[in-house]
């Protein structure tokens, strides 16, 4: 055996140290309470009696475990130390026997201090005159690693670790108390958790995997006795640190040993030394770096981000990961392992890991908030600065100062955002914000706004920027975007800037940015007065004046824009985006911390109409007939998912990013593809990447459960609002007849060129729409060419100009414009007259 220290004086000290406990040993084990003069002075004993007798015993610190929802699909562990707990029923007998045949042969007979082993010390360390042999029992080794691990006076820590005569003989003090306390079957058992085996495994139970991937109970003799042979010096013996024969010798010694003990016969310790250790130790992989799969170590990073947030886990972010690397948690997620597979699938399809731009999506359940994906093309790994991967920086400042891209491989919340992710300008999806402060504000969805190709606003705009027409901001449509009347479900299925900007001017857009907050958009960006960012924009007293908010010039992430439509999608309730399904102690006990935080934030009539207009951006047609089925920005998804859904495109200035949110009703999947590494790339991005990837998932997500839908608004104010009749202004002239619509309480605009009307040339040939609409909407004066077919007055609408762009042909001279060209009830809804479904 390897001398523990070759010091004379410690050496010295030891063998009087041997003697001495041995005294005070017997006295205090065979006559208690009695000075024996030839033992030791009394002033020896009392001083032994006078040492604390209380240890404070729990179990050592444990892994925690991270779970897929299915609960059995592991993710990550988590651990300061690699270490879980067993009983010791699940403890191979083998395992049992070899420890004791190698620390402590006498376990089962002493009191907590072997005399006999503390005799037999002595007379061996001072025949060798240095210590060969040790005499702490397998309870003072559980006294030493308890002090280490649970003592709260630092002191006391430092002294536990310390090779003095004052240790060994507190030691012994606190052994003597412990057996007392605890069973010998306890003990043994407390040992076995806490003592460390080397390669990181703290424990049995981890060093059985660690090890032999494999329980503790099924550990077979040659095993049980190479972990024996661990715990006096694990480095030492270590196979993977060059020490494979001495770990060998080191095993082979045990074998005898339980020989000797009677556990097993020399022909089982035989056939033990023929087994030869061709070991290869596995560590435990740790955190999110970990994963066992890599694409999920985003999903893991959120989760590990989430828990640091929730005060029910410690006072300080400290305290908090402090319980989760120790605390032997066994939490059970949201992540959807066939929903995060079919998110990775589609996103590498459209774009694969290693190109500079970034595809990021996120899938979360509407009614729950949990979280069932988030990917990206990227690696969840951290570049070796000694030998990176990763691409040259996209923006060229950073480039030149030679910083490195984020691609391949980062560990950036691209998906969520946080830490130094801010998100990436939303585009057209927060046009729905401003919708439903609309809807909130009794404007109906056939609110008709005469939308032209660019407008000046109310709003201020740095002279010289790009939109600013002086110091106006004068936003533009789409080119192939139609100037003419909208409704919400024409200019939301076509994403009309023109309508929307109108809309923020007419409802305000401190109420628009009112509505994403509550639907859950956060406002990470933030600057100082004097270089405002949105933080400061968002801000109340501020944002009033933040019109182009409407078009999403805010920055967002996936998760954010997907839990916001999940809120609409549940009807109006909101739930706090959470990644557990459950968690529950090393004690098997349920923390109510996993529990989904929702309330209702929108009226569900209002998050009903505003989805019906969602239906005319996916090719799914309104069900209150406010767009035909076909057509929007992402007119395929429909049919690909096969399912009723909802959603919205949205492009960025110079389509620096784009996003698409699509929505069933237990579903919801957002993606941005955009540079994370440079919001102001000079590069566009190809739009349907991101379409086609968040279709398949959605799909591919929703493929086992059913074909819900939504029912339409009971409030069907919310859809034409009260009805007020346009006056019949038919070959007047054009100033009449502006006169009399506005007096009617409506604006006007001219319609560029001329239509065929019996009216005489340059006089008002008719309006769009006609009939009736909502108050206050905008209407549309045509003016006559004077070649109008046919005798009588104006047509009767068999032909005239619908009210989402159309430009009906001449009437038959029998009555006032038509509307839609149909007549019939929900003609002012826009029938089938949709402008053309361009980009947004």
């Amino acid at each position: 055996m390897r001398p523990r220290d070759n010091n004379l004086f410690a050496n010295l000290g030891s063998l009087v140290l041997c003697g001495a406990i041995a005294g005070v040993v017997v006295a205090a084990a065979f006559f208690p309470g009695v000075a024996l003069s030839g033992l030791m002075a009394k002033e020896s004993l009392e001083q032994f009696d006078q040492l604390p007798a209380e240890l404070h015993v729990d179990d050592g610190p444990q892994v925690s475990f991270v779970y897929a929802a299915d609960g059995t699909t592991r993710i990550a562990a988590m651990y300061d130390e690699n270490r879980r707990n067993v009983p010791l029923h699940d403890i191979s007998p083998h395992m049992l026997e070899a420890i004791l045949a190698a620390e402590d042969r006498n376990f089962y007979e002493h009191n907590g201090v072997d005399v006999r082993g503390i005799a037999r010390a002595f007379v061996a360390n001072t025949a060798a005159d240095q210590v060969t042999q040790g005499a702490s029992t397998v309870t003072q080794q559980f006294v030493r690693l308890s002090l280490t691990y649970f003592s709260e006076d630092l002191q006391d820590v430092v002294d536990a670790t310390e090779e003095t005569n004052g240790r060994k003989l507190r030691e012994a003090r606190y052994a003597i108390a412990v057996e007392q306390q605890l069973t010998k079957e306890e003990i043994l058992n407390g040992y076995l958790n806490l003592a460390y085996f080397g390669e990181g495994a703290y424990g049995i139970f981890a060093a059985s995997q660690v090890y032999f991937d494999k329980r503790p109970a099924e550990l077979e003799i040659d095993e049980a006795a190479f972990l024996a042979g661990l715990v006096q010096a694990p480095s030492q013996f270590s196979p993977s640190e060059g020490g494979l024969a001495a770990a060998t010798e080191r095993r082979n010694w045990v074998l005898d040993q339980m020989v000797d003990t009677g556990a097993i016969t020399r022909a089982e310790a035989a056939e033990g030394k023929r087994v030869e250790l061709d070991l290869e130790p596995e560590r435990q992989p740790n955190m999110c770096v970990g994963v066992a799969i890599n694409h999920w170590g985003f999903f893991c990073d959120y989760f590990y981000r989430w828990w640091l947030e929730q005060e029910t886990f410690g006072a300080t972010r400290w305290e908090r990961e402090q319980r989760l690397r120790s605390g032997g948690f066994h939490v059970v997620t949201t992540l959807d392992v066939d929903t995060q597979e079919a998110a990775k699938e589609h996103v590498e399809e459209q774009l694969a890991t290693g190109d500079e731009h970034a595809l990021m999506v996120a899938a979360v359940e509407p009614g729950t908030g949990k979280i069932r994906a988030m990917s990206t093309n990227r690696n969840f790994a951290i570049d070796d600065p000694q030998n990176p991967q990763n691409g040259p920086h996209t923006n060229p400042q950073a480039r030149d100062e030679g910083v490195r891209g984020s691609y391949p491989n980062t560990t950036n919340p691209l998906i969520s955002g946080g830490g130094d992710i801010d998100g990436y300008q939303g585009g057209s999806t927060f046009k729905l914000f401003t919708q439903i402060a609309a809807l909130e504000q009794g404007l109906p969805l056939s609110t008709n706004i005469d939308s032209p190709t660019q407008i000046t606003t109310n709003f201020y705009a740095e002279p010289g920027t790009s939109a600013a027409c002086g110091d106006r901001w004068c936003p533009v449509n789409y080119p192939d975007q139609e100037p003419g009347n909208y409704n919400m479900w024409t200019a939301f299925g076509q994403s009309i800037n023109t309508y929307y900007v109108q809309l923020v001017d007419r409802v305000g857009a401190d109420n628009a940015v009112d509505v994403a907050k509550r639907l859950g958009i956060k406002f990470r960006a933030s600057g100082t007065e004097e270089n405002p960012q949105d933080a400061q924009y968002a801000s109340p007293g501020r944002s009033s004046s933040w019109g182009p908010f409407t078009l999403g010039v805010s920055a967002t992430t996936p998760l954010d824009l997907a839990n916001a439509y999940a809120t609409v999608s549940a009807e109006g309730v909101h739930c706090e985006p959470i990644p557990v399904e459950e968690i529950r102690t090393q004690y098997g006990e349920s923390l109510d911390v996993a529990d989904p935080d929702c309330e209702r934030v929108l009226d569900e009539d209002v998050a009903l109409a505003a989805i019906d207009t969602g239906r005319c951006v996916t090719g799914a047609g309104s069900e209150l007939g406010g767009c035909s089925s076909g057509s929007g920005t992402a007119r395929q998804a429909h049919d690909t998912v096969g399912k009723p859904v909802w959603g919205k495109t949205g492009t960025s200035d110079g389509v620096r990013a784009y996003s698409t949110v699509l929505s069933t009703k237990q579903l919801v999947v957002a993606g941005q593809l955009t540079d994370p590494d440079w919001a102001q790339t000079n590069q566009q991005m190809e739009t349907e990447l991101v379409r086609n990837a968040v279709m398949r998932i959605l799909r591919d997500g929703t493929a086992d459960h059913d074909s819900e839908d939504w029912d339409v608004p009971d409030d069907r104010e919310l859809v034409r609002g009260s009805s007020v009749t346009i006056p019949n202004v038919s070959c007047q002239s054009v100033s009449q007849a502006e006169s009399r619509l506005a007096d009617a309480g409506f604006a006007t605009r001219v319609a560029g060129g001329r239509v065929d009307s019996s009216c005489p040339a340059g006089s008002v040939a008719g309006t769009s729409p006609s009939g009736e609409t909502s108050p206050g909407d905008t209407i549309t004066i045509q003016i006559s060419n004077g070649s109008g077919a046919g005798n009588g007055g104006p047509g009767n609408g068999n032909g005239g100009p619908g009210n989402g762009n159309g430009n009906g042909g001449p009437g038959n001279g029998n009555g006032p414009p038509g509307d839609n060209g149909d007549n019939d009830d929900d003609a002012d809804l826009g029938g089938n007259t949709d402008p053309g479904d361009g980009g947004d």
